[in-house]
């Protein structure tokens, strides 16, 4: 994640909106003012709640951030997957305990100077020299991350986008004979390294194999 170089400036695009929403409020000083349990019902109650307000069209609030956060911190091994409806589709979780973080302010100076934006990667106006860091989904079966999916020619499309960009570009994804092969043939250095598993569809937790693959640096 950027957050850890600290620039003082960056543009952060996704295409999930309700991450992007719970970015925006963290860089206002989130706060939850929701009930936040590790208990079953409660975790259904909140979701049905949430999922009312994305139908509603009131996706951008405080709430819906603070639900958000809420509903991953409890769902089924950390998943973010939602159905063709656009709906938030995890069950409930299987933790002992969860330690929820209820105040955020440390966020809003690490936040200032950052913008956040929702939309198609190819539509983000990037200047000659801007340095890039894109981490698409994981070249996996699991795509339901946003409404509408991450497909292979999605994974296609991104990568040779970057290729057109002058400045230096970091790319990582899960390495997949595939992926492997893509990056190379576009000319990508590569590189690869084992990564810890800390969401998972099955609940297995055995590092990844992962693909880094730089231009221009």
């Amino acid at each position: 994640m950027t957050l850890g170089l600290q620039p003082e400036r960056a543009l952060l695009n996704d295409a999930n909106p309700h991450l992007i929403n719970f970015y925006r409020w963290l860089k206002k000083g989130l706060r939850l003012t929701i009930q936040a349990e590790n208990n079953q019902a409660l975790f259904y109650q909140q979701r049905e709640r949430f999922n009312d307000l994305v139908r509603d069209g009131k996706s951008g609030t405080q709430e819906a951030a603070a639900l958000f956060y809420f509903l991953n911190r409890t769902g089924y091994n950390g998943l973010c997957r939602f159905n063709s409806r656009g709906e938030f589709n995890v069950p409930f979780g299987q933790y002992k305990t969860i330690n929820y973080t209820r105040s955020f302010p440390a966020y809003r100076d690490a936040l200032a100077g950052w913008d956040f934006t929702v939309g198609d990667f190819a539509e983000i106006p990037l200047k000659r020299d801007d340095f890039v860091y894109a981490d698409p989904p994981y070249d996996v079966e699991f795509t339901a991350y946003s409404q509408g999916g991450f497909s292979w020619a999605d994974q296609t499309r991104a990568a040779e986008w970057l290729t057109l960009h002058n400045g230096p570009v970091v790319l990582v994804n899960q390495s997949t004979p595939r992926i492997d092969a893509l990056y190379r043939k576009l000319g990508y250095a590569v590189a690869y390294l084992h990564a810890p598993r800390r969401i998972s569809c099955n609940g297995d937790r055995t590092p990844a194999k992962e693909i880094l693959a730089t231009r221009n640096l």
